[in-house]
């Protein structure tokens, strides 16, 4: 608990503190107390704002309490219940999928990405998730394979079966090739390929599967030499497949990022962020494939270097 107080005529340190609080997702029990579930990043974050109120010239107290029984624990869960934002977010992603087919692919995946990361904020703020977060993220997906079934209707199946491990001497100065008007996991891949695959890779961009030559290595799309197989999507295939998931956590954070915003699944924290570049580059340069990879390429490997800095052990 957060007991502040501030006095004097500007506003500005009230108004500090209100924004600060807001976006944490601080339950307010009356004027001037603040209440967050205990825990480190709670205690941390309420003692920065008690410094900054007693900076300003007020008085702030972080007091440690528990629930006194039952009723009141189930009243103070009550004040963090995010239920209505998640019912105004599955609002966006119904009008959204309603009014699809009078959307560009370029306006759709930007509403995509706004969809994503507006749900991304407020999981970060619900401490007691249940079915409301659930259906929320049932939802996007199924948003998500609403755009991706009407832009890229040629998306890949996932196969079955295991991964068979490949010499990357096989593999130089191949030419290899994937759908056009490149997305998440197929950009990802081709950057994968020429940075830690083959060096010297020729693209190819085809307009539908069907053209892919029989000399070429397809990606990421169905009969393709690589593509989803079980619940790993082309990039996390392609890392697997030349071993080079083994050591690198750098590759593998950048897999969970490909993963999630192609298919779902456990939220990364950067997405929303790569979701956005990746949609003004595809305005940008939306029949230039080569330009989208150079471009967007640099992004990863900045990403990448950024990745392999981060400390700890991956589970």
């Amino acid at each position: 608990m957060l007991v502040a107080s501030l006095t004097g005529r500007s506003p500005n340190p009230r108004m500090r503190l209100w924004r600060a609080l807001k976006a944490a997702g601080v339950a307010a029990i009356r004027d001037g107390v603040y209440v967050l579930p205990s825990n480190e990043a709670s205690w941390s974050f309420l003692r920065v704002q008690a410094t900054e109120v007693t900076e300003a010239g007020g008085s702030a107290h972080v007091i440690p309490f528990t629930a006194a029984d039952g009723g009141q624990e189930a009243e103070l869960r009550q004040a963090f219940d995010r239920t209505a934002l998640y019912a105004e977010s599955l609002e966006r992603m119904t009008r959204l999928k309603a009014e699809l087919r009078g959307l560009s692919e370029v306006d759709a995946r930007r509403q995509l990405v706004a969809l994503r990361r507006e749900l991304a904020g407020i999981a970060a703020v619900d401490f007691f998730p249940g079915p409301a977060r659930n259906q929320a993220e049932g939802a996007l997906r199924d948003a998500e394979q609403a755009v991706n079934a009407q832009f890229s209707p040629d998306e890949p199946h996932a196969t079955k079966g295991s991964i068979t491990r490949r010499n990357l001497a096989d593999y130089h100065g191949r030419r290899w090739a994937t759908r056009r008007h490149l997305w998440v996991d197929r950009v990802a891949s081709a950057w994968l390929i020429r940075r830690f695959i083959d060096p010297d890779a020729r693209f190819l961009w085809l307009a539908s599967p069907a053209d892919c030559p029989a000399d070429a290595l397809g990606f990421d799309f169905d009969g393709a030499a690589f593509t989803h197989v079980g619940s790993r999507v082309s990039f996390e295939v392609l890392a697997a497949s030349f071993g080079l998931l083994d050591h690198d956590p750098g590759l593998v954070r950048m897999g969970r990022l490909v993963h999630y915003l192609d298919v779902g699944g456990v939220p990364v924290a950067d997405a929303a962020g790569f979701a956005s570049v990746m949609t003004g580059a595809r305005a940008r340069l939306s029949d230039d494939d080569d330009g989208l990879l150079a471009d967007i390429g640099m992004v990863l490997d900045c990403l990448y270097a950024a990745y392999l800095d981060i400390p700890g052990e991956l589970s």
